[in-house]
């Protein structure tokens, strides 16, 4: 196996209890777990989990498991535990252990009978309606179920038919016989297995009866051996449950359970329900859409698992939940490529300009720097001639005051290039200006040392002969969280802005960009080749960020 790269977590409470552990010998080796059910791709909150678990494991010489929950035959697929080890991967973890809940069907089987021959579970013929009706509430207590006096050898038969395959689905469940009347909902005989007659994923049709999440999970983590086993802050309540499933089940080992409170990000959904809803309505371009926030989506969009990574650590783990400004998140990335990125020039809305003075068959290479922060990224040429495409809104017409780019008259800079001068323009049957009538200054060119007048604007531009068609793809949040209307459902919220596609050109050295390069467009923000939209005709950019924002860390 390959040696871990070992990163120190910043101090919260669960590394806390971790060090305390090892120093009273408590435990030997920690052992963590990233425990998804494959029923979705993993997003953002995933990312805070999975630095967590491996990250406090790395820093103890600890292990850590990748484990699927996959104890629901109905919604779980091999298509999500694939995109779910690849995301892991991609992020920068690698697990010890591979498992499935599923490998652990029988062993679950086993210690269900155990909890039967011991007079803790017993077989329930009602509804599920019924069972729900008879549970309580949090301030009246349940009502026993009348078949919770069934005999030890009736269970036994019972659930024995259950795995048979004699129970249509829903017709049994097997619960666990503790206390009706606890103040812990979750003490009130909750359902561990019930019936289930579905195809499932790892192992095919060998079973029809499938364990609950809450009594399966404390069995995986005590097969595997796990010290200390880190989960969101709704799962609190269940502690004392999972404790009482490794207790009355006779589990060897003894993990522990700790909470934390989850990741909430401003304009962002958090819940694979809601994500899959997107999807299967079609409201996004799948799993990866740009906008979305699983990490397939971020990695397509151009974010880098080392921003990730930063912003887990930078927002750290605590026990009371809040929520991110998502524009944390954007910072990480703009200080996690402002040294890496190539900076070069494209035109998202282009207005061709003619510089009249300038010889018609001429093309001059002028040099640019790649990254003014990063000398070592080196210089490239740029073809320069005498038409060229600038932005639609480096040019007015009649300008407010403080407009210190193009209008006529006005003098201004081309990034790398010389000083021209607007001297007349050319409209459109519309109304609309579709070409300038420049003059340019020989004197002027970039890096001559020309101190003759200053000129207040800088303006970046392409060489129209060689230009390089490109799509531009604008992202905004895609749900609006200060919408107006407190009725509007999830999908009413949506941002109906939050794509903007354009069309323009890029320099002619862009030609050899690959899916997933990442530029610093000058003005605009850095961009990402998309890979899914991306053919050899077409470059297609994702717009990452902008290039500045307001917040601070």
């Amino acid at each position: 196996m390959e040696t871990k790269s070992v990163t120190s977590t910043p101090s919260n409470f669960i590394k806390n209890i971790v060090i305390e552990d090892l120093k009273t010998g408590k435990v030997s080796q920690v052992v963590t777990r990233f425990p998804p059910e494959p029923n979705g791709y993993l997003h953002i909150g995933h990312a805070k989990s999975i630095c967590l678990n491996f990250e406090l494991a790395d820093e103890f010489k600890g292990l850590t498991n990748l484990r699927f929950d996959d104890t629901n035959p109905v919604k779980e697929d091999t298509e999500y535990v694939e995109s779910i080890k690849a995301d892991v991967a991609w992020l920068g973890f690698q697990w010890d252990g591979l498992f499935f809940a599923s490998d652990y069907f029988e062993e679950m089987y086993k210690r269900a009978l155990v909890l039967i021959r011991k007079g803790l579970a017993y077989v329930d013929d009602q509804t599920a309606d019924q069972i729900r009706e008879a549970r309580g509430t949090l301030t009246q207590p349940g009502t026993n179920s009348p078949h919770r006096d069934r005999s030890v050898e009736e269970n036994v038969s019972l659930f024995e038919r259950m795995r048979a395959g004699e129970f249509k689905d829903g017709e049994r469940v097997l619960r666990a016989k503790i206390d009706m009347s606890s103040p812990n909902i979750n003490f009130r005989d909750p359902i561990l297995y019930r019936v289930v007659h579905a195809h499932h994923h790892n192992t095919g049709d060998t079973w029809c009866i499938y364990p609950m999440y809450a009594f399966a999970h404390p069995i995986e983590d005590a097969i595997e051996g796990v010290t200390h086993s880190i989960c969101t802050l709704e799962f609190e309540d269940q502690r004392p449950f999972y404790d009482w499933v490794i207790r009355e089940c006779e589990m060897p080992n003894v993990p522990r359970q700790y909470e934390f409170a989850r990741l909430n990000i401003t304009n962002t959904v958090m819940s694979k329900r809601k994500l899959k809803q997107l999807v299967d309505e079609k409201a996004v371009d799948g799993w990866d859409d740009p906008r979305m926030p699983t990490i397939s989506g971020l990695r397509r969009r151009g974010f880098t698992p080392e921003a990730i990574r930063n912003f887990a650590r930078e927002i750290g783990v605590a026990r009371s939940n809040s929520t991110v400004d998502a524009k944390m998140l954007d910072h990480f990335i703009r200080e996690d490529l402002k040294l890496k990125a190539l900076r070069t020039m494209g035109v998202l809305n282009p207005l061709k300009v003619v510089i009249t003075n300038y010889p018609e068959d001429q093309v001059e290479m002028l040099e640019a720097e790649n990254n003014s922060e990063n000398p070592e990224m080196g210089n490239r040429q740029i073809p320069f001639s005498r038409e060229i495409y600038i932005e639609q809104d480096d040019f007015m017409e009649n300008p407010p005051n403080k407009y210190f780019r193009l209008f006529p008259g006005n003098e201004v800079r081309l990034k790398h290039a010389y000083f021209i001068k607007c001297n007349d323009f050319v409209k459109d049957e519309n109304g609309k200006v579709v070409e300038l009538h420049c003059t340019y200054d020989v004197e002027t060119k970039s890096g001559s040392g020309f101190t003759g007048r200053k000129v207040k604007g800088t303006i970046h531009w392409v060489d129209a002969k060689s230009a390089v068609p490109a799509e531009f793809r604008l992202y905004e949040p895609l749900i609006l969280d200060d919408s107006e209307d407190e009725n509007a459902t999830f999908l009413e919220n949506l941002n109906p802005n939050s794509l903007q596609i354009v069309q323009g050109f890029v320099e002619d050295n862009m030609k050899q960009a690959k899916p997933l390069d990442k530029f610093q467009f000058f003005r605009h923000g850095y961009f990402n080749v998309d890979p899914k939209h991306t053919t050899s005709e077409q470059l297609v950019f994702n717009l990452i960020v902008s290039l500045k924002s307001s917040f601070e860390v």
